[in-house]
């Protein structure tokens, strides 16, 4: 079969909870499976399909939203393809679409690389690269971007794992993350202010059970300790820990109920790292600007404890 996702990448390791299997594809590098000791800890969807809700793929060079399409460089208007088309939004970055190329596989990792060429609305020239590694108890994630540009290049990061713990209805699931903000906003969700979250109804600290949580919001100011940013642990102990690096201040939280499982239409968490607020080519909150010749690093991972 010819899978609209391209070649699927297929990585294992032996591990002391059994073996750990994660399949990435081609087509924007998206993390379409990843179990260890037989236990599913991401959604998929099947290899006959392209990625729903934008399942697993990279987000560069900016996550979430721009609004309109539009920003502004050295004063003129920059219009991207508007590929959010019910709220007029360009979302998740220029490689969506992109088939990514081989870099280098092992058993136990695949390194792939995609180019962001000049273009309409982004008329820089940056070229990255990012490598999935199995390692004692999770996975590894390790990206670069590269300005090719002779000026400096506005960037962002982003990724969109679902994570789930085997068959553990999701709803039964409980979320717990620190942030200090989050950001509220319109109905095209671009962000219209940033508030404090302690002690509000989006306090996650204390851990929610995600089927009481209606969210697609994105928080900043995360609280990181020992690593992890955030965290799913079932009624019988089981966890998922969402790890980054010093790079991902922001993480969007998204739980949508009409998410087509591969068991049938239900609700599902998304955990997304981001370097960088929604809108952020507008507001730069958080965006970076990389300078010619100048190469950005980051990590983030998984952790899972039976």
């Amino acid at each position: 079969m010819n899978a609209p996702t391209g070649t699927q990448y297929i990585i294992t390791r032996a591990t002391e909870q059994g073996e750990a299997r994660a399949t990435i594809t081609e087509l924007a590098a998206s993390l379409r499976e990843f179990s260890i000791g037989g236990v599913d800890l991401v959604e998929s969807y099947a290899e006959s399909a392209m990625p729903p809700f934008a399942d697993g793929i990279v987000l560069v060079p900016w996550p979430n939203r721009i609004e309109d399409g539009t920003w502004m460089l050295d004063g003129e208007p920059q219009t991207l393809d508007i590929t959010e088309r019910d709220r007029n939004n360009s979302i998740h970055g220029l490689l969506r679409n992109t088939g990514y190329s081989l870099i280098e596989r092992t058993e136990g990792s695949v390194t792939l690389g995609a180019t962001i060429f000049p273009q309409h609305g982004y008329p820089f020239h940056v070229h990255t690269t990012v490598r999935y590694e199995l390692v004692e108890g999770g996975l590894s994630v390790s990206h670069t971007a590269t300005n090719l540009s002779d000026a400096a290049a506005p960037y962002a990061l982003g990724t969109h794992p679902f994570f789930k713990i085997g068959d553990t209805p999701i709803a039964e699931l409980t979320l717990t993350m620190t942030a200090a903000t989050r950001f509220e906003s319109n109905e095209r969700l671009i962000p219209t202010a940033e508030v404090a979250v302690p002690g509000t109804d989006f306090d996650l600290s204390a851990g929610r059970p995600v089927g009481e949580l209606d969210l697609d919001m994105a928080f900043a100011g995360v609280e990181v300790i020992d690593g992890v940013a955030a965290r799913l642990t079932a009624p019988d102990g089981r966890e998922v820990r969402v790890t980054v690096d010093e790079n991902f201040d922001f993480v969007q939280l998204f739980t949508p109920r009409n998410f087509p499982t591969l068991t049938g239409i239900g609700q599902v968490v998304a955990i997304e790292p981001m370097t960088a607020a929604p809108n952020a080519f507008n507001t730069g909150r958080g965006l970076l600007w990389l300078e010619p010749g100048v190469e950005f690093a980051a990590t983030w991972g998984v952790e899972f404890s039976a």
